[in-house]
Parts: C-alpha cells; sequence; structure tokens
C-alpha cells in the first residue's frame, strides 16, 4: 500500500514541474495542427485522385 502512495506522491511531484502553455499558445498549437492536418490530408487526397485517374487510364 505504500508503493501505491509513493507513486501518487512521485505523480504529483512531476505535474508541479510541468510547464503549462498559456490559453493563447494553446490556441496557437491547436490552429498549427489543424491547418497542418488539412494540408497534409488535401495533398494525400490529391495524390490517391491522381493515381485513381492514371488506373482508369491504364486499365481501359
Amino acid at each position: 500500500m505504500t508503493r501505491i502512495f509513493d507513486f501518487f506522491r512521485g505523480v504529483k511531484s512531476e505535474f508541479q514541474k510541468v510547464v503549462w502553455p498559456t490559453r493563447r499558445d494553446a490556441i496557437r498549437y491547436t490552429i498549427t495542427v489543424i491547418v497542418f492536418s488539412v494540408v497534409v490530408a488535401a495533398i494525400l487526397g490529391a495524390a490517391d485522385y491522381g493515381l485513381l485517374q492514371l488506373f482508369e487510364v491504364i486499365l481501359k
């Protein structure tokens, strides 16, 4: 039982060391991730569509 309490004390100690981002930083990081995800999705979607068209031309 002592090991469990020691574990949670350690967790609490580590959480106190964490530097949490400000609200502004969190919003900025979130927007960055969303924009990056949309760009990557658009690139992959375009590549998929292009390859599909290429295979349709080859198979005809």
